[in-house]
């Protein structure tokens, strides 16, 4: 008898990390799958067209939850799924990453005794400031199995006391997701993406340059943390033109504060991921504050320099990819020339990110769901 996963996303991000579990469970007889969108996000590109990229169907469900505070953001997700679960009960609820949707679906689904499955769990950046980090612990807390992407995620969920056999190193579905589009994108025709202008407009003539995102409340909400990013940033583009596509909340931001990012930053607006994939993935270096670009550019090797105090993904970092600089400006700038001046670092893709941990976690849910009766038979 086939066992029933639901597969709860909140936003665009979250989509990349179900589709190689989706793409993996086409082929599996005793598993079947229902997308549950969340709507915690509304993102005008997740079209048609955004889903036949990523290889995967639109979602069963769109619970249109929208905004509002972590509180009534939580809440109306819980309220919601809750409703959908007590009608159609699956076998178990996946969940991913640490949005307020994987926090909330985790929450109804234990009360209501169905298995959780957490994918990239373990992660801890320590930082109780970071919404992320309370909805990874809480989630954590509750999961009744894990699947880590690296050493760090098994030393932390074994420390907090979960057991041996619920934790499982199976790599990273996020780079399954980069590995598939990066194929793809070798065999399309990339002049109608956003980027390739700017792209072509450099590359064409032998130079370099890098892209910047910026998102992170504790960067771009602070003005004096903000200012000081900045002058960083304005400084290393005298050496290397950037590009930075703007996320609406940093948008604000910078008029909010009237930063002037001078001539040699070009800004444009939030890319499509193929668009903005086809960008970063040839740039000198990139510099971020996003946990997912920290991965994405380590599995591809490129440099990356991180504008925060802390990572929750220090294997990217341990691969020699990624350089942690804080939000100090002369460090960001040192680093960033150093990598610039020295192109050639020695760095490597971690072990089991081969693009195949999606196959390993279906695995591994077929087998324990074999194991227990199905739900509502």
């Amino acid at each position: 008898m086939q066992r029933t996963l639901y597969l709860v996303a909140g936003a665009r991000p979250n989509f990349m990390k179900i589709a190689p579990i989706v793409r993996a469970l086409h082929s599996h007889q005793m598993l079947t799958y229902r997308i549950i969108h969340t709507g915690q996000h509304y993102d005008p590109e997740m079209n048609t067209v955004f889903f036949e990229e990523l290889g995967i169907p639109q979602p069963d469900i769109f619970m249109g939850v929208g905004g509002g505070t972590h509180a009534q953001q939580t809440a109306k997700i819980m309220t919601a799924f809750e409703a959908y679960c007590q009608k159609a009960i699956p076998d178990a609820v996946l969940v991913v990453g640490d949005v307020n949707s994987t926090l909330a679906c985790s929450i109804v689904a234990k009360k209501l005794q169905i298995p959780v499955a957490h994918v990239e769990a373990g992660l801890r950046s320590g930082d109780m400031r970071m919404p992320e980090e309370i909805n990874r612990l809480v989630t954590d807390s509750i999961s009744d199995w894990f699947f880590v992407t690296e050493p760090s995620g098994m030393h932390h969920l074994q420390h907090e006391g979960k057991p041996d056999s619920t934790i499982f190193n199976v790599g990273h579905v996020m780079v399954d997701n980069l590995l598939f589009q990066v194929e793809k994108l070798a065999h399309m025709n990339t002049d109608d993406l956003a980027t390739s202008p700017f792209k072509t407009k450099h590359t064409d003539t032998g130079k370099r340059y890098g892209v910047v995102t910026l998102h992170r409340p504790s960067n771009v909400d602070n003005e004096t943390t903000f200012t000081q990013i900045s002058l960083a940033l304005k400084t290393i583009a005298r050496e290397l033109p950037l590009i930075f596509p703007v996320h609406p909340r940093t948008r604000q931001y910078l008029d909010k504060y009237a930063i002037d990012l001078g001539p040699n930053i070009t800004l444009i607006g939030p890319q499509a991921y193929m668009s903005f994939l086809h960008l970063w993935k040839d740039a000198a270096v990139v510099l971020t504050d996003s946990g997912g670009l920290q991965e994405e550019t380590t599995a591809l090797g490129v440099p990356c320099i991180t504008i925060r105090e802390n990572t929750e993904r220090p294997i990217t970092v341990e691969a020699g990819s990624n350089t942690l600089a804080g939000t100090d400006p002369d460090v960001i700038v040192h680093e960033t020339l150093k990598i610039l001046h020295n192109p050639h670092r020695v760095c490597h893709r971690p072990e089991l990110w081969d693009g195949k941990a999606a196959e390993r976690i279906v695995a591994i849910l077929a087998e324990k769901l074999t194991e227990s009766p199905a739900k509502g038979k």
